[in-house]
């Protein structure tokens, strides 16, 4: 293990990537009954399961051979691994893009018993199996190739990665300045009930007075909800379609900090988008 040399290191972080998102695909897709291009890029990669290969194979090289001690690390590490990733991803973006919640001995959605103990059969499964194959598969190539193939790939993946982040922070720029229009909206509406309510208890000619001594504020109520209702949009079509791709990638992910917006959020991008699929056929 000590021996691999940088450009390996990587061509095994994004090997597992690749391998992370077929399983993960395929998983979902049987899950959904339809095809899922699972992950938080757009290519078929899942930078969660290249982190936690290397993390196993770096902290399992003092115990190996020893398969108890092997499972226990390896599940441990990688756990932690996936919770602060987990928790990082909810804090920046408002959005839980994998949730545990409801699963038994789940953290906050995060992570889970059955993740956890995957991680560990996991550790087992790659150490003392897999990577054996891949190890000879990238020990068979020429590492100048190696060095090539890893120059090629860099920057395919930090382009996706930028614009899948990209989508990610219009989506949670949308859902905040959505969250707060709503705020907003519901004190107007408040008012406008209270003004409603006020002029029902009024007789004919103290309703007219009522209405002629009205504050210049609450004449304009109706004007300025109007106006509020017009602001609650979803992303025009070109970021639209990121953020829609984002989400239909994570069918399972939530927003703890934007639960009923993000739900009318995702309703509106699909129902936008069937819309413009249809005028188009």
């Amino acid at each position: 293990m000590e021996m691999y040399t940088t450009s390996q290191w990587v061509m095994f972080f994004y090997i597992y990537c690749f391998l992370g998102w077929v399983w993960e695909s395929a998983y979902v897709s049987v899950i959904k009954h339809r095809f899922v291009n699972r992950g938080f890029l757009k290519g078929p990669f899942l930078p969660l399961y290249g982190s936690g290969a290397i993390c196993i194979l770096v902290v399992t090289i003092p115990v190996r051979g020893n398969i108890p001690l092997m499972f226990l690390i390896g599940m441990v590490s990688a756990t932690v691994l996936e919770y602060v990733t987990g928790v990082v991803m909810e804090r920046l973006f408002r959005v839980r893009y994998w949730d545990y919640t409801g699963k038994f001995m789940n953290i906050k959605g995060h992570i889970c018993l059955s993740s956890t103990l995957c991680w560990g059969v996991m550790t087992i499964l790659v150490v003392d199996g897999l990577h054996k194959y891949i190890e000879n598969l990238v020990f068979s190539v020429d590492e100048r190739y190696i060095t090539l193939a890893v120059l090629i790939l860099t920057p395919i993946l930090t382009a996706d990665f930028v614009t899948s982040f990209h989508a990610a922070i219009h989506l949670r720029d949308t859902l905040v300045r959505n969250e707060k229009i709503k705020e907003e909206l519901g004190k107007l509406v408040e008012k406008k009930r209270e003004l409603e309510l006020r002029l029902a208890e009024a007789g004919e000619k103290a309703k007219e007075q009522a209405m002629e001594q009205m504050p210049q504020e609450m004449q304009e109520l109706l004007i300025k909800i109007g106006e509020l209702r017009g602001r609650l949009k979803i992303p025009s079509i070109r970021s639209g379609k990121s953020v829609r791709g984002l989400l239909r990638r994570n069918p399972s992910a939530i927003s703890p900090w934007h639960k009923e917006t993000f739900a009318e959020l995702k309703t509106n991008l699909i129902e936008k988008f069937e819309e413009i699929r249809k005028q188009d056929e």
